[in-house]
């Protein structure tokens, strides 16, 4: 696949079982700087695919799902598998910082945009942006930051899952806590957001019991500013909660957590397990 062959063959020239399928593969690719004319790195990858019926045509497929943010650019002539994985690992992470610095930006004219309207800042003082001094780490990368998940019952201390050191959630599954058989109960969880507005985001719970799923539940937490000095963490209550009755109903469960924004991002995902038993 790799050794020196002669120029590719146009379009006109390409076989009509493999002219179809290349018509329909339309991938330009980009780079900041060094433009071709519109059209012409995606000429080249058409004669590429026409020409080289054996190219990883999934690969090239993968790349239609970053098109916008692609441009176009010459293109080798003969495209291997290897070179086009490599695009596509490139327009990815081009993608990824632009979206970054584009959210940055967001964030930093987000206090001082649309001063007139009153509306609009009430939301943005309900979210605590330019309430402050900004307590985002330039060292941690991290988005939002889990530190607690804690569930309280009524007569009973509360039961503490500390998630604050970075790896400490992989222990949890071998650590089941008790809980009663229709006590009621409530989850709470503590975490901070740095570096941009965290939108939209809510909790997931998936709990199975012999590798069958129980249920599946989920909350929204809400979009929140980065934390500054004046809040230096957020504190979320979940809604109550009544555990399973019966015999039935008694023993080992393991569960599922995650906490997910609207960019389906997830934040910290961890397996934990709890028993029900007759009492505590």
């Amino acid at each position: 696949m790799f050794s020196t062959r002669p120029p590719p063959p146009s379009l006109d020239s390409a076989s009509p079982e493999t002219q179809p399928l290349c018509s329909s593969l339309r991938l330009p690719t980009s780079r900041p700087t060094d433009y071709a004319p519109p059209g012409h790195g995606e000429q080249q990858l058409l004669q590429a695919c026409s020409y080289e019926p054996r190219l990883d045509l999934g690969a090239i497929t993968l790349s239609t799902f970053i098109l916008p943010s692609l441009k176009s650019r010459p293109i080798p002539s003969v495209m291997s598998p290897l070179n086009v994985m490599l695009r596509i690992d490139w327009a990815h992470r081009h993608r990824e910082q632009s979206l970054q610095q584009r959210r940055n930006h967001d964030l930093t004219n987000a206090t001082t945009t649309d001063a007139g309207d009153e509306s609009l800042q009430r939301y943005k003082q309900s979210l605590g942006l330019g309430q402050g001094k900004d307590l985002s780490d330039p060292n941690d990368p991290r988005v939002c930051i889990i530190y607690s998940l804690t569930m309280e019952s009524p007569g009973r201390d509360p039961v503490k899952i500390d998630l604050r050191t970075p790896g400490s959630e992989k222990t949890l599954k071998d650590h089941p806590f008790k809980i009663k058989e229709g006590a009621k109960f409530t989850m709470v969880a503590d975490f901070k957001v740095q570096h941009e507005i965290l939108s939209g985001l809510h909790y997931v719970q998936v709990v199975k019991r012999k590798g069958i799923k129980v249920s599946k539940d989920s909350e929204m937490i809400g979009s929140y500013a980065p934390n500054t000095d004046k809040q230096p963490i957020y504190t979320k209550k979940f809604q109550e909660e009544e555990a399973p009755t019966g015999m039935l109903a008694r023993g080992h469960y393991n569960a599922i957590s995650s906490f997910v924004d609207d960019d389906k991002k997830k934040h910290l995902e961890f397996e934990w397990s709890f028993d029900i038993a007759k009492d505590w």
